[in-house]
């Protein structure tokens, strides 16, 4: 029997993958505020190609330079790892979009696929963060609004669908375990 041996990566490539294998993996957080038990929503723009105009969480896509493979966490044998990655991802989205910092702490919330209007599949994990601090500044051409929601508030909101679940459930989960 051969076995055949690998070196690690010298650069992030798709010609290898498999067409039916490749997805946008994409990230978002419920953003909790504990001193008023409410949660961050923010009102996309019309020009979105998905969901404009809805209120959303922040997040946004897992991209290549989020991997530099000169700069890996661990070596894994011949795999390159890169820990935290998401982690990493939401504190940087949160800051770009809403202009503050969260808790490094996340709790999972749920997950979903779907494909965009464009063609795209999407693989979207959800968690759920405290705020640490910051004045929200909103992403220029990215926002037009924001508002601090509790679980019944959202209601009165143009959401995406699951966003106001997504909010109770962050609420209940963070309420609870401060009592």
């Amino acid at each position: 029997m051969i076995y055949y041996r690998y070196m690690p990566a010298k650069k992030i490539s798709i010609e290898n993958a498999k067409t039916d294998k490749l997805f946008y993996f994409v990230a978002n957080v419920v953003v909790f505020r504990e001193s008023d038990g409410r949660c961050l929503i923010l009102k996309r723009d019309e020009r979105e190609k998905v969901h404009p105009g809805k209120y959303a969480v922040p997040g946004g896509k897992l991209e290549w330079n989020d991997l530099d493979i000169t700069n890996p966490t661990r070596m894994n044998g011949d795999v390159i790892d890169f820990e935290n990655s998401v982690e990493d991802l939401l504190r940087r989205e949160v800051q770009e979009e809403a202009g503050i910092e969260i808790e490094p702490h996340l709790v999972y919330i749920n997950s979903v696929s779907f494909v965009r209007p464009d063609e795209i599949p999407v693989v979207l994990v959800k968690f759920a963060a405290k705020y640490k601090n910051g004045n929200v500044l909103l992403e220029q051409g990215a926002f037009t609004d924001h508002v601090w929601v509790d679980a019944e508030e959202i209601k009165n909101y143009n959401c995406i669908d699951g966003i106001d679940d997504e909010v109770a459930k962050t609420i209940a989960l963070f309420t609870s375990t401060a009592k």
